[in-house]
């Protein structure tokens, strides 16, 4: 039999298992990810059809593939066919379940094999596939460990992945339909767009210097500064990317009166963003990073939290919601100085949320939390941001966002992990048992990073654009990450164009060429 017609669908499969008891023959199951089919997959299966007169192979759909940001490595359709390719294999199903449970209770296998690993276990997910088959009558047998391969040891052996992230983002743009036409509209839809930032602003200061070697008088570097740059960060970035992107943005924040903040004024107006807020800092914050050509080597911040007073949180809270009025999204921004407190959110999300407006949000810093932005639509925090919010270090990464969803009771949420990419999450309209997300992997789109600063803002500037637009949480995430790829490019806290996004949207298919010559 050919390999397209051993992937069979799951009335073909039932068919099959119908045919089998008519005809007096056993029925053997093996479910699993099946990332590379090495040595020790081949053991088990063979040993499996050497169980029974049919062997059934299950293969765990990519949403369900629960082993790191990277994997499933080779995309569900091509593991089903290189399984379909072996002779041991009778026949092969994509399972687009969980776990193999559903499976198992209407296939009603005489045998299901699993390896040697799961003999003693006690995961729920596997006790649930256990009592399927043997309330079913058939029994569970565990394959040896003669020879012992494992897929990730494997993929983590490999030099580079680049070739299959681009494969992962073809398929991903081709599963969502995500056309440059159809991506370029929603961009279209940004001109306009109001949107409200609220949060602080942050002048960013780049000293970039020579190093002299160590300092005669103490074993210190000794550096000479060469030129400085001046950069809008915090919120003030987040809101430059909006205007960038053709958004129609308005900053809501604390404004201290010295010439710095009088400067950062005058450049967001220029930029065209639209300023409100309080006059309540002694002094603008100020974050001071020290370069030797492409690295960081210090960063020296000036400017302590400064909490507003209950007067003052009534007023900026009323500030708040008479920008909100014709905004289709409002962005919070929490940089840790005082200007997104608690108050301000159980003030303002309410009437927010009644209004119908799309609320994202992040944190940066250590004296931000995730956990006050209850009811958010969106979060958009960084894998260390979002362990440290509940306390768990441990977990696998989908249990950490479930948790930190849960807690925050938001719908939606972009995990970035650096080098490695972003997974968005979505909470599905009804929650299986395991109470797992719907999830997608993005890959990281620039091979080489110069400098991190600012990419989670420019992520957080498009992704919320897109989403506030009507473009979904797969064309957010995917042009957020581009965005992200285009900041992290490049030295500074400089802010996202539509021009950014052109190379992108004009020759899609030729991602990684395409991204070289935008960088």
């Amino acid at each position: 039999m050919s390999v397209h017609r051993k992937v069979v669908s799951l009335e073909q499969l039932l068919e099959l298992r119908a045919e089998a008891q008519r005809r007096g023959r056993s029925v053997v199951h093996c479910h699993g990810c099946f990332d590379i089919v090495h040595p020790g997959h081949i053991h088990h299966l063979e040993y499996a059809r050497s169980l029974g007169d049919m062997l059934i192979v299950s293969v765990s759909a990519d949403p369900h593939v629960n082993k790191g940001v990277n994997r499933p490595l080779i995309p569900d359709d091509l593991r089903a066919r290189s399984l379909a390719a072996l002779e041991c294999v009778d026949a092969v199903y994509l399972n687009d379940h969980p776990t193999a449970v559903e499976l198992l209770e209407q296939l009603r296998p005489d045998v299901f094999v699993k390896g040697r690993e799961y003999e003693k276990s006690v995961d729920p997910r596997f006790m649930r596939e256990r009592s399927a088959v043997e309330s079913a009558g058939g029994r569970v047998v565990f394959t040896g460990g003669e020879v012992v391969y494992s897929s990730t040891a494997l993929i983590h052996a490999m030099e580079t992945t680049a070739r299959f992230d681009d494969e992962k983002l073809r398929r991903l743009i081709e599963r969502h339909e995500l056309s440059p036409a159809r991506l370029a509209s929603m961009v279209d839809g940004f001109a306009g767009m109001k949107v409200v930032v609220v949060g602080d602003y942050i002048l960013d200061r780049y000293h970039f210097c020579e190093a002299l070697g160590i300092a005669g008088e103490a074993p210190v570097m000794s550096l000479r500064s060469v030129r400085r740059s001046e950069y809008d960060g915090g919120a003030g970035v987040i809101a430059r990317h909006l205007a960038g992107l053709g958004c129609r943005p308005t900053l809501v924040s604390l404004w201290a009166e010295d010439d710095l903040s009088a400067a950062a004024e005058h450049r967001l107006k220029e930029a065209g963003v639209e300023l409100r807020g309080l006059s309540t800092r002694r002094s603008t914050v100020v974050k001071e990073r020290y370069l030797v050509e492409e690295s960081k080597v210090m960063r020296v911040e000036e400017g302590a939290p400064v909490p507003m007073d209950s007067r003052q949180q009534r007023q900026f809270v009323e500030t708040l919601l008479e920008a909100t009025g014709d905004a289709a999204a409002v962005i919070f921004a929490d940089f840790g100085y005082g200007c997104v407190s608690e108050a301000l959110i159980e003030a303002s999300f309410p009437v927010l949320r009644a209004a119908g407006k799309f609320i994202a949000a992040d944190v940066s810093g250590a004296q931000a939390s995730l956990l006050k932005f209850k009811g958010a639509d969106l979060l958009t925090p960084t894998e260390r941001e979002a362990r440290g919010a509940i306390g768990d270090t441990t977990s696998g990464l989908g249990a950490v966002v479930a948790e930190l969803m849960r807690r925050c009771e938001s719908r939606e949420a972009m995990i970035t992990l650096g080098r490695q990419g972003l997974i968005a999450y979505e909470r599905p309209a009804v929650m299986g048992d395991d109470g797992r997300l719907v999830s997608e992997y993005v890959p990281a789109m620039c091979e080489r990073g110069i400098d991190p600063l600012g990419c989670g803002d420019a992520l957080l500037a498009t992704a919320t654009a897109v989403r506030a637009s009507g473009g979904s949480l797969a064309a957010a995430a995917l042009l957020g990450a581009y965005a992200a790829a285009v900041e992290v490019s490049r030295v500074g806290n400089v802010p996202i164009t539509l021009r950014d996004l052109e190379p992108w949207l004009l020759d899609q298919p030729n991602v990684r060429q395409d991204l070289r010559i935008a960088v």
